[in-house]
């Protein structure tokens, strides 16, 4: 296995816009690292798979900063994803303040950004696919899902700008789950009519009849040898996100299914067998160790970036990252009916090491050029780093609340813990595009409504059994709901139900009484026909009034185990 050396003794680079009209971060990039060390890859075997998931309909290069603190409960608790900072360097061997460490943790993170600089771009994605297949002119690209979703150009396109750049990537299968969020008719309309490739969802049935709604795996013939992809999409779409935007399917983990579709793969002819899964990882874990016959999973949702896959009896479970952050390429020696050997490598895209293509740059310099004006806005500026990724808080959810509190004078706010948007560097502008890279959404109400702190702690309870059971096939995605306003203690070892206590209302320092009632301002409530202006102009609202913002440490949340 190549991916652990090839990573970490690769000096890599991005962009920045600091210096004088010196750019620092690019010299010390292209000094550093050359588009070929980053590419390089000594091919083996006869096919070849490149993942990328969880984009969240980034087309250009952005910051984004990995989780601060990520916990792993029952079997996954201390193992790969679940290691942050000094411990997550300790365990890949990874060099203090190197390039590896910025792209990888969120350990100094400003510091080694105004080094190294942004990374992604389609336009960068494009130039290390063409190379992966000039080498390997067959190569599968396959998309884990959660593309067309989350930016300003996105929402406006009702996800054309992704499907066109991914058609132009040559993509050749996908699976999904923020896609539903455009709502079922306009998902059948693209699948039907605007994706050049398969959409793949072994999981997902109509509920009325209960039978299959899409495509379970396709045969594709590389390498001399038939290789089956199955898709999976997030099992819980329906809980996660609202369920009157689909009607009439039915998702689920369908642990039995994806047995019986691997046995149909099998009987099929296939000699590699690859699920493009957007479980999670803790669940492709549990899957890998379940189902019999997966040679590789691609795994997607929890937007983890890992140097080398883990080992799964067999099954090779590879995390590629998320905001086009990172490629995984995967090289399969398939010989006398089945996977030899598995060589893989988790590929960096350092803006300024990586060459744009220029079709592909003229291609994402289109889709966005009606909304120039837009995206370019500039509202406000940040004095503090600005990022969401963390099981608990992010600067930028500390933001949404703050401005919820405010604008919609709420008691208590409560944000999402969603786990896609971009990140800003301490003096940077805000722009509109950088608002909508943390709200771009189709139900974005933010609602102002009357709870009880028994309801409060409903809904807290509820949250972090989603995040912190011990099955993993129970974990339904997502972070802990932020909060503004309230503070709490939160035990993560503790049974369904007795996690959360010491609930306090800021404001006065007194508990949060069961019986009393606040007032509650959120955002994104499942809840069909809520009402309340769109979050992106409460946000801009009080960006702009505010014009410097600074978002302070926040330790309102109080977390004890496991």
């Amino acid at each position: 296995m190549i991916a652990r050396r090839d990573f970490l003794q690769a000096a890599m680079a991005a962009s920045a816009i600091w210096g004088g009209g010196v750019n620092w971060s690019r010299l010390a990039a292209q000094q550093a690292m050359t588009q070929d060390d980053l590419l390089a890859f000594e091919t083996t075997g006869n096919v070849t798979l490149i993942h990328i998931t969880d984009i969240h309909a980034q087309l250009v290069p952005v910051w984004f900063r990995e989780p601060g603190v990520n916990i792993g409960v029952g079997a996954a608790a201390g193992k790969p994803p679940h290691l942050t900072g000094d411990t997550f360097l300790r365990h890949y061997g990874i060099a203090p303040n190197s390039p590896a460490q910025y792209a990888l943790t969120s350990e100094d993170f400003v510091a080694l950004a105004r080094t190294y600089g942004q990374m992604g771009g389609a336009d960068r994605i494009a130039t290390a696919v063409k190379a992966i297949r000039a080498d390997r002119p067959d190569a599968l690209l396959l998309d884990g899902g959660d593309t067309w979703q989350g930016s300003l150009t996105a929402l406006r396109t009702g996800g054309a700008d992704m499907v066109r750049v991914f058609n132009a990537l040559g993509t050749d299968a996908m699976t999904g789950h923020w896609e539903f969020t455009l709502g079922l008719d306009r998902v059948n309309e693209i699948i039907d009519g605007e994706l050049a490739h398969p959409f793949l969802g072994a999981n997902i049935f109509d509920a009325e009849w209960d039978e299959p709604a899409y495509e379970p795996y396709t045969m594709f013939e590389r390498g001399g040898v038939p290789v089956a992809v199955i898709g999976q999409a997030f099992p819980y779409t329906p809980i996660a996100n609202p369920d009157w935007m689909f009607p009439g399917l039915s998702f689920g983990v369908r642990e039995a299914r994806m047995a019986e579709v691997v046995r149909q793969a099998r009987a099929a002819g296939a000699q590699a067998v690859i699920l493009l899964s957007h479980n999670g990882f803790d669940v492709d874990r549990k899957m890998a160790a379940n189902v019999p016959g997966i040679d590789v999973i691609l795994s997607g949702h929890t937007h983890d970036a890992l140097p080398e896959p883990v080992l799964v009896g067999r099954t090779h479970v590879i995390a590629s990252g998320s905001h086009g952050k990172f490629l995984s390429r995967v090289d399969l020696d398939v010989r006398d009916g089945a996977v030899q050997a598995v060589a893989h490598k988790l590929i960096p895209i350092f803006s300024d090491v990586i060459v744009p293509d220029p079709d592909m740059a003229a291609l994402v310099a289109a889709e966005r050029a009606p909304f120039a004006e837009e995206l370019g806005a500039v509202i406000g500026r940040t004095d503090s780093l600005l990022y969401r990724r963390g099981n608990f808080n992010g600067t930028w959810d500390d933001l949404i609340c703050r401005a919820l509190l405010e604008e919609r004078e709420g008691d208590i706010a409560l944000s999402p813990g969603f786990r896609w948007g971009a990140s800003l560097l301490p003096e940077q502008d805000i722009t509109r595009e950088d608002i909508f890279n943390v709200t771009a959404m189709t139900y974005p109400e933010a609602y102002r409504t009357p709870m009880t702190g028994e309801q409060l702690h409903t809904i807290l309870e509820d949250v972090a059994d989603n995040l912190f059971h011990p099955d993993p096939y129970y974990q339904q995605g997502g972070d802990m709901v932020r909060v503004g306003g309230m503070g709490y203690r939160i035990d993560v070892a503790a049974p369904r139900g007795s996690r959360i206590g010491d609930m306090t209302l800021l404001a006065t320092g007194a508990a949060i009484e069961p019986s009393a009632t606040y007032q509650v301002a959120g955002w994104a409530s499942v809840t069909e026909g809520v009402e309340g202006p769109p979050i992106w102009d409460v946000v801009e609202r009080y960006v702009a009034r505010t014009g410097t913002v600074s978002v302070e440490a926040n330790d309102v949340v109080q977390v004890v185990g496991p």
